[in-house]
């Protein structure tokens, strides 16, 4: 998931199915917040028929990593509701995310949690989360995975990099900090308009672990070499790259448990924290086969995916000039990773979120 809609905000993820097939790191890091989602499906609030339940899925993108959570919900909810009761899935992004790759998904993958259940409707939204994208208390039941760590804008350039957690500017990382603190509480303020009373919210974000290590060190540092080098060369120009920025922020445990500080915020009360690292198949799959290549080419398919876009908005509205440059940027980073694999910091928060 990612903002758009301006000069200052983020793109859409790459369409026609990319996201999908480079967000392999996103669905395996999932896993272990699937436990509080079954919790909170366990715990969440059933309407008195005939009105159906309704999930809402925050950040859907083109929906693959959305597969297991929501089927794993629905395991739950039908558990305690039936095999009949209606159930209304809302699948949220932005409008510019590829919907159609969301549903085709949806329809034809083996893991849809449509195979084999009539009673459940699929839906899709495209607005951003933060503003109230669905009526008031009308949501029993939320998810939202690898999303709320995009900011609403770029708040400021970033005059040294493209990732703020990796600057040296004390004026964009206090910009990017405040950003991140408003969004939250938007964020927030939003789901606790739209969830029922008793409703349950379950947030998985990137995030800074207790150690102060927003991860990716090795990413990002390719990533910026690699762009450093295509503006040496000519390929982009200073002012283009300058104007680059990655608009995503990871919290810490104090920033994110921060709107709570008096019990409650804006309805909710958040039910557990907890900060932890993801697993990095990555570097899993080159320990097991060796293959450099493909280690550096799964990682900067990842980045291709999720942050190419954004950058690449920098560079105007041509749009053959635009995937030259992602495809050249592609295959500069996965040259640069494969010549070191190394394993991946993945931090990561998990939490539950209660509409009391």
């Amino acid at each position: 998931m990612a903002q758009t809609g301006g000069a200052d905000m983020p793109a859409a993820m790459e369409g026609h199915g990319a996201y999908n097939r480079g967000s392999r790191v996103q669905g395996a890091s999932s896993a272990p917040a699937l436990g509080l989602l079954e919790a909170a499906a366990q715990a969440a609030p059933l309407p008195d028929p005939p009105a159906p339940l309704v999930i809402a899925d925050y950040g859907a993108s083109q929906g693959r990593n959305s597969l297991a959570p929501i089927g794993s919900a629905l395991a739950e909810l039908r558990r305690r509701a039936g095999p009949d009761r209606a159930v209304s899935v809302v699948h949220t992004d932005l409008p510019g995310n590829d919907f159609s790759a969301l549903f085709e998904t949806l329809e034809s993958d083996p893991a849809s949690y449509l195979k084999g259940d009539g009673a459940v409707f699929p839906s899709a939204v495209g607005r951003s989360f933060f503003g109230q994208i669905l009526p008031g208390s009308s949501v029993h039941l939320g998810w939202s995975s690898w999303a709320v760590q995009w900011l609403s804008r770029v708040p400021a350039p970033i005059p040294d990099q493209v990732q703020v957690a990796f600057s040296r500017d004390a004026a964009a990382r206090a910009a990017f900090a405040a950003q991140a603190a408003a969004d939250w509480r938007a964020f927030l303020q939003a789901r606790g308009a739209e969830l029922a009373p008793g409703g349950r919210l379950v947030v998985l974000a990137m995030a800074t672990d207790d150690a102060s290590d927003f991860g990716y060190g090795a990413q990002v540092a390719t990533l910026y070499a690699a762009l450093e080098d295509m503006a040496a060369r000519g390929a982009i120009t200073a002012a283009e790259l300058g104007r680059m920025a990655i608009p995503t922020y990871g919290r810490t445990r104090a920033e994110f448990s921060a709107p709570f500080a008096g019990g409650r915020f804006a309805g909710l009360r958040l039910e557990g924290l907890d900060v932890f690292h993801g697993f990095d198949h990555v570097f899993a799959d080159f320990s097991a086969d060796g293959d450099a290549r493909a280690f550096g080419a799964k990682w900067a398919g990842f980045s291709r995916a999720s942050v190419f876009p954004t950058l690449a908005a920098e560079l105007g509205a041509d749009a053959d000039r635009a995937a030259r440059f992602m495809d050249a940027l592609e295959q500069d980073a996965a040259a640069r990773l494969a010549a070191a694999p190394a394993p991946t910091v993945i931090p990561l928060a998990e939490m539950t979120l209660v509409r009391d």
